[in-house]
């Protein structure tokens, strides 16, 4: 089945006479078994609340058939799947290679967390090839963490590359694939070990609840995630997976959208005399734009532009007039909103030295007038406080 396909029809309660269209909830801790026997072969089924209800299953069911995988499980948080897949196999004295334009969270749990039991970090440039990669590789190297495009800076990387060199050297191959979706870009089928998304972006849709999936591509990968989970006491409620499933259904739909308004904005700002430029990896000044025109199928809603410099009393200016874009830190909801980042701050292995402010947008679902409308009262709002 095409991916529209999937997204409409995988995980649904078929099978049964009489049945809804969706999933029902199932809300449980306790799980009862009717015989001992019954008891006896609960391993291969639902035994504990925190283990999964059939909620749970379906929409595991359906990443795994949207990612290309194995086996997905769930965690409670996107930061918690980047968490759970490093963990799973790292121990004391192992090394780990993480992309420098990486999820600051993730980037902060291997500086802090991961040093103090003994795990080396050594943060490496998105963009380097496949001998230098190699090259980074030590002996005791269990993971190259990828994040393509980074959240920020919009890097894409080479993953086929990045999978060789991990599979020359046994270490596993991990892609945080959130900015795709799991629709524009299949890491397992590049041969990433893992893929992992914050569900509680684009998959979730509605920006109502917080869930993280990690995709394996083989059993024994799925087995070390799963004791993972299993041992950090992850646990995610049927009500969010519900949340994530039902918005699943509308996510092939709703990313033409994204994807349709993100390029319209970013090619009327790359006009505008205020931005010195847009980063999209969509746009061939993108670093990797030869990656992505390669390996994605389309592209979704985020970006980044980088403003000529402005003073910050005008940049306050310019976000306080809008009335459409919000300021938050998430995105992959329907909302359209534009953040000033700072890649400066979480950056070693590369620098980040542009001279005037990085601001993120995402391209949400309302009429794209209505968008350069508020854009362009912004605009207007700033040039008026530098005059």
């Amino acid at each position: 089945m095409k991916d529209k396909t999937k997204l409409v029809a995988i995980g649904r309660p078929h099978g049964r006479p009489h049945h809804p269209v969706n999933q029902p909830v199932e809300r449980a801790s306790t799980i009862l078994f009717p015989t001992y026997d019954d008891f006896l072969d609960g391993a291969k089924n639902i035994t504990y609340g925190r283990l999964g209800t059939s909620t749970h299953r379906v929409l595991q069911d359906a990443v795994t058939a949207l990612e290309g995988g194995y086996e997905t499980r769930l965690a409670s948080s996107g930061l918690q799947a980047c968490i759970a897949a490093l963990l799973a196999f790292v121990e004391a004295g192992d090394h780990v290679l993480m992309t420098d334009a990486a999820y600051d969270p993730t980037r902060k749990f291997c500086e802090h967390f991961l040093k103090r039991f003994g795990v080396e970090t050594t943060f490496y440039d998105p963009l380097l090839s496949k001998d230098e990669i190699a090259g980074l590789m030590k002996d005791n190297t269990k993971v190259i963490f990828a994040e393509t495009p980074g959240s920020l800076t919009f890097e894409v990387q080479d993953i086929p590359a990045l999978a060789a060199v991990a599979q020359d050297r046994s270490a596993k191959l991990v892609v945080d694939n959130t900015w795709s979706a799991g629709v524009y870009l299949k890491p397992i089928a590049h041969g990433a070990h893992v893929s992992l998304q914050a569900a509680t972006k684009y998959l979730v849709g509605h920006s109502d609840c917080l869930l993280g999936t990690i995709t394996s591509a083989d059993e024994h990968t799925a087995q070390k995630i799963y004791y993972a989970l299993l041992q950090l006491g992850s646990n995610v409620s049927a009500d969010d997976a519900y949340l994530a499933l039902r918005g699943m259904r509308s996510l092939s739909t709703r990313l033409v959208q994204h994807e349709e308004n993100a390029l319209a904005l970013a090619k009327w700002l790359a006009k505008r005399p205020e931005i010195e430029r847009v980063i999209h990896p969509a746009f061939k000044s993108c670093p990797g734009h030869q990656f992505w025109k390669r390996d994605f199928t389309g592209s979704t809603g985020l970006f980044s532009v980088v403003m000529k410099p402005v003073p910050l009393p005008a940049l306050k200016v310019f976000f306080n007039a809008f009335n459409l874009f919000g300021m938050g830190f998430s995105w992959g909801g329907f909302e359209s909103l534009a953040l000033h980042v700072h890649p400066e701050k979480n950056r070693t292995a590369t620098v980040w030295n542009e001279e005037g402010p990085t601001v993120r947008f995402h391209a949400g679902l309302e009429d794209i007038d209505d968008l350069k409308i508020d854009l362009e009262r912004a605009f207007r709002a700033m040039d008026a406080a530098m005059k």
